[in-house]
């Protein structure tokens, strides 16, 4: 299994260039936040509750950021009831 440190690493580099923000919180559950390219204060996609023990492969990671980067190029759209009802996290 991962250190925090590299699942962070590994999932903010990954969206590059934009900035993104991986959080872990008190209960080992992640938000994800994803900032606008231009207004870098501005949350273009926020994820919360994300079961960090699920992410023990290389295939749950990628799974889990091919799914953000999917519901990413839908901003606009109802977010994560989608990404929720895929199953992804």
């Amino acid at each position: 299994m991962l250190s925090e440190l590299e699942l962070r690493s590994i999932i903010e580099g990954s969206f590059l260039p934009k900035r993104c923000e991986c959080i872990k919180a008190e209960d080992a559950s992640l938000t994800i936040k994803v900032y606008d390219d231009r207004d870098r204060d501005r949350v273009d996609l926020e994820v919360k509750g994300i079961n960090a023990d699920k992410l023990d492969s290389s295939r749950a990671i990628c799974n889990l950021i091919t799914g953000l980067r999917e519901d990413l190029k839908h901003t606009h759209a109802p977010v994560l009831q989608r990404a929720s009802e895929r199953g992804v996290y």
